[in-house]
C-alpha cells in the first residue's frame, strides 16, 4: 500500500474529451500521481498556504471573473506563481477563453494546459471518481473473480483445487468471468474494492488437460466482464474429516484486504459436489445477509432456541 501509482495525461486527455491547448511534451510521457482536483481560488486571491501543488487545476466561470478583474500585472503574478510551482495539469471548463497570461505562464514552467466544454462540478466529480480508480491502493491475488447474480465473488485456494473449473461451471451457467490466475485488486474507497485482470491475460483461462482457452471467444462478450466490485471471498480447499466445517451460518467471517473487512466463506471441496451451485447459493445468500435476513437465525427463533453466536457449536451434533 505504500507503492504510488500514475496514470499519464494521455489517458487522461482521451478519457474526458479534452482539448488540448499547450503540452509541453508528448502527454504519454506526463504522468499525473495525485487523486485530488482542486479550485484555486484561495490562492488567485492571494492565499499561498496550505497550496497541494501535486493537485490538478481546475479554473471555472468563477476564477475566471475573478481573474479577469485583477490588475494585469497582479494577474501576470498569480499565474506565475501558480505555474512556478509546477502543477501537473490546468483544466479551463465551460469552454472559456485561456488568459493569455495564464498560457504565458504555463509555456514558462512547462505546465499542460487542457480545456473541456463541460461544466467545472461535473468535471471534478468524474475526474476524482476516475483518479480514485486509477491511482487506488492495489495487490493482486492468486485466484478466481467471478460475478455471479450481481455479487462479486473472490475465489481463493491451493493451485489445482478447482478454482478455474469451477469459475467455466459457473459461466456456463451464465454468470460472467473477470479474472482467472492474477487477480488486481483496488481499493476505490474507505468501503469498495474492485477487482480486475491484468490487461495482458484478461479473458484467459487455464484448465488442466486442456490448456488456455478464452473464455470471451468460446462463450461469448456477455460472458466477460472487465471489472467487478468484491463483495465476498470464497476459500476453497481439500476435505478436511478432522476439521469441523461452519453448518450454521451464524457468525458472518470476514478476511482483510487493503484494511478492508470482506465476509468470507470456506468451502470444502471433495468428488461429488458441484461446487458452482454451492457458489450461486453463497451468493444469494451473501446478499440476503446484506439486506438483514439470516435464515439461520430465523430457524432457531422458530425451535425456540436462543440467536446468539454460540448456538453454532451445536451444529456439530446435529444429524442431518
Amino acid at each position: 500500500m505504500t507503492s504510488k501509482f500514475s496514470v499519464s495525461l494521455a489517458k487522461i486527455i482521451k478519457e474526458f474529451s479534452f482539448e488540448c491547448v499547450y503540452l509541453p511534451a508528448d502527454p504519454q510521457e506526463i504522468a499525473i500521481s495525485s487523486m485530488d482536483v482542486n479550485r484555486p481560488g484561495l490562492f488567485i486571491n492571494g492565499f499561498y498556504d496550505y497550496f497541494d501543488a501535486d493537485r490538478i487545476q481546475l479554473l471555472g466561470k468563477m476564477e475566471n471573473a475573478f481573474l479577469g478583474d485583477l490588475p494585469k500585472d497582479v494577474l501576470r503574478e498569480r499565474m506565475d506563481r501558480m505555474c512556478g510551482l509546477h502543477v501537473p495539469l490546468v483544466v479551463v471548463t465551460r469552454g472559456m477563453e485561456v488568459l493569455p497570461e495564464l498560457l504565458e505562464a504555463a509555456q514558462k514552467y512547462g505546465v499542460p494546459v487542457v480545456r473541456t466544454q463541460d461544466s467545472t462540478t461535473n468535471v471534478m466529480v468524474t475526474m476524482i471518481s476516475f483518479l480514485s480508480v486509477e491511482l487506488a491502493p492495489r495487490i493482486t491475488r492468486h485466484g478466481v473473480l467471478v460475478e455471479c447474480y450481481g455479487e462479486g465473488i473472490l475465489i481463493l485456494g491451493d493451485s489445482g483445487v478447482g478454482k478455474s473449473e469451477t469459475a467455466i461451471e459457473l459461466v456456463k451457467r451464465g454468470h460472467r468471468l473477470i479474472a482467472d490466475d492474477a487477480v488486481e485488486i483496488r481499493r476505490v474507497s474507505n468501503k469498495t474494492l474492485v477487482g480486475t485482470s491484468p490487461e495482458n491475460i484478461r479473458h484467459f483461462v487455464e484448465l488442466r488437460g486442456i490448456g488456455i482457452i478464452n473464455a470471451r471467444r468460446l462463450f461469448g462478450m456477455g460472458s466477460v466482464k472487465t471489472t467487478e466490485k468484491i463483495a465476498m471471498i470464497v476459500k476453497l480447499e481439500h476435505w478436511d474429516p478432522e476439521k469441523v466445517y461452519d453448518r450454521m451460518g451464524m457468525d458472518n467471517e470476514y478476511t482483510t484486504l487493503l484494511g478492508i473487512e470482506v465476509p468470507s466463506l470456506t468451502i470444502p471441496v471433495k468428488p461429488g459436489r458441484n461446487l458452482a451451485i454451492i457458489l450461486e447459493v453463497a451468493a444469494m445468500n451473501n446478499r440476503q445477509k446484506k439486506m438483514g435476513y439470516n435464515a439461520a437465525q430465523e430457524l432457531l427463533a422458530n425451535l425456540g432456541m436462543p440467536v446468539t453466536p454460540q448456538t453454532d457449536d451445536i451444529s456439530k451434533d446435529w444429524n442431518y
